[in-house]
């Protein structure tokens, strides 16, 4: 089953192949008008074309938590941050290029990179960017004090030691050779920030929202922002690629119903959207050819807290995701050419021998069929609970949005069937519901994760004791020292570990995968350069509007 799975996601790939990056998309042509009635002699033939507004108007969604490049967690934030502030390196067309970074060397062993910071680099503010903003900005992050919700990747990344030896140059040593350690100076967490700014503004992140301390290097800047409502970026005069950088304005809305961004996308006021109801998809696809399906590498999957009874029962654990069929979530609820999840890792993961990561370790017994139901009611019965006898109510706790919504009541009805067992179901904004899940005040919680880098290790970090991220409070020390071991490996013998690894993560049955993301969108005609990197992040830096 997961072979065609794969095979269908592969062949969705290539359906979607001409928008991927989509750096280089061409809006289609618009369609040939009527001829004007023939124009008195002394009036020009052709009257001059109005330049067209270089505005873009783009619904973000939820109100960011944060736009602070080192304390930022989540995929809303990161595409605002992506546009505002640039990295060693950027990818640009699928690619990383040289960004804030002009060149960087790497030395035999893999453990030292250096780079030269740019001479034209610099500050929305016009002063220069310099190696010491980024020493800055990176002790910053790994200090417990600014509690950073991405501090260990950091550690998870190997990185020893990082200094500035002069305003141009910055040194980085790791602990191992890590292949994924260059893609992650293009990742937001590793930017940098002003120090007088931030300390001007609230190292708390408040810095960041405030256009006069909200200081940043990359294309655009901070103009005004209205909590809840919108955000307007305006171009950075001292970017250094200030001359492809065409647009005037970008204003980003803070729509959180999808049904009316849909309609504002319909009518024109909106030129992108990266969330529509799922119940339109199918419309969509068929009538509107702006509506793309791109792929995109992440895990959608529910999590259960191991410190609340019965979710401290594997048992009860393994019933509960053995008994929701993940096929019909996608086909039915979802329908945006998601694949069924079978482990936490999706499909775009090869180790070094080029096997799919997921394909070698297997689908961990969750495939659905009867047998499966079966083996999940005899779990549940195991634990004490037959037929749902005396089971508790448990509570699925998700953030406010209409999607998460259907696939909760999903899931509810098909524990009900296949457990008898009864669910609630409780809704949070997006803010408040990052912190219920921080302060693990939950049973149940949704997630969802978007790999940082093309590695394994994306997604296995995240379950070490302590990790920010490590919503189930699960802790095995077997598994914390095979990934201290992966650090210090190489090649095959690296993923053998991390094989090891994932196999303790998948058969504790402390997460629920659901499903691989796609990411569905729609972009106008009028759109043109725009790029959805392949960390599913805007990018906005070569927009023009047609």
């Amino acid at each position: 089953m997961f072979k065609k799975n794969l095979a269908l996601l592969l062949v969705l790939m290539l359906v979607v192949t001409a928008f991927a990056g989509c750096g280089g998309t061409t809006p289609a042509e618009e369609p040939a008008t009527e001829p004007a009635a023939e124009a008195p002699a002394e009036t020009p033939a052709e009257a001059p074309v109005a330049d067209v507004v270089q505005e873009l108007v783009w619904n973000i969604g939820a109100d960011s938590k944060t736009i602070d490049p080192g304390l930022n967690g989540s995929v809303d934030g990161g595409h605002i941050i992506n546009n505002t502030f640039e990295g060693l390196m950027r990818e640009i067309d699928g690619k990383l290029t040289p960004a804030m970074a002009e060149s960087y060397t790497m030395s035999e062993d893999g453990l030292t990179y250096t780079f030269t910071i740019r001479e034209d680099a610099k500050w929305s503010d016009g002063q220069p960017v310099t190696a010491y903003d980024f020493e800055y900005e990176w002790t910053r992050v790994a200090d417990p004090v600014t509690a950073s919700e991405y501090a260990w990747i950091y550690d998870e990344a190997g990185l020893e030691s990082w200094k500035a030896l002069d305003d141009r140059t910055f040194e980085v040593k790791l602990v191992a050779p890590a292949p994924y350690f260059l893609g992650l100076t293009a990742f937001y967490t590793f930017f940098p920030a002003r120090q007088d700014m931030v300390e001007a503004g609230g190292n708390d992140g408040a810095w960041a929202f405030n256009p006069d301390t909200a200081v940043s290097n990359g294309p655009f800047h901070l103009e005004t922002y209205t909590a809840g409502d919108k955000l307007t970026l305006v171009p950075n005069e001292h970017y250094w690629r200030r001359d492809e950088v065409k647009l005037e304005r970008i204003t980003g809305l803070m729509i959180v119903d999808a049904a009316t961004a849909l309609t504002g996308y319909e009518s024109g006021q909106i030129q992108i959207i990266d969330e529509m109801p799922n119940a339109e998809i199918p419309r969509l696809l068929a009538e509107d050819p702006t509506f793309m399906i791109l792929p995109q590498d992440g895990t959608y999957y529910y999590s259960f807290n191991t410190k609340v009874k019965p979710l401290d029962d594997i048992r009860v654990r393994k019933a509960l995701s053995l008994s929701i069929d993940r096929q019909a979530i996608v086909d039915t609820v979802t329908k945006g050419g998601q694949v069924p999840a079978h482990s936490m890792i999706p499909g775009n993961h090869l180790d070094a021998n080029g096997d799919v990561f997921n394909q070698v370790t297997g689908n961990f017994g969750i495939a659905y069929d009867s047998s499966k139901v079966e083996e999940a009611q005899a779990l549940l019965a195991e634990a004490g609970y037959p037929n749902g006898e005396g089971f508790p109510t448990l509570e699925v706790m998700y953030n406010t949005n209409e999607g998460h919504k259907n696939i909760a009541e999903a899931v509810q009805e098909m524990w009900k069937q296949n457990l008898n067992i009864d669910v609630t179901l409780t809704n949070q904004e997006w803010a408040v519901f990052q912190d219920t899940r921080k302060q693990f005040n939950f049973q149940i919680c949704r997630a969802g994760w978007i790999g940082d880098y093309s590695d394994p290790m994306t997604y296995l970090g995240m379950f070490l004791p302590g990790a920010v991220f490590n919503y189930p409070q699960w802790n095995n020390e077997e598994y914390g020292q095979l990934l201290e071991a992966s650090k210090t490996a190489a090649g095959q013998e690296r993923f053998d570990i991390l094989y090891k690894a994932d196999k303790l993560l998948e058969e504790a049955f402390v997460n629920m995968p659901i499903y691989y993301y796609t990411n569905p969108v729609m972009v106008s005609d009028h759109v043109g350069g725009w790029e959805s990197t392949t960390r599913s992040t805007w990018y906005f830096g070569r927009v023009e509007m047609k």
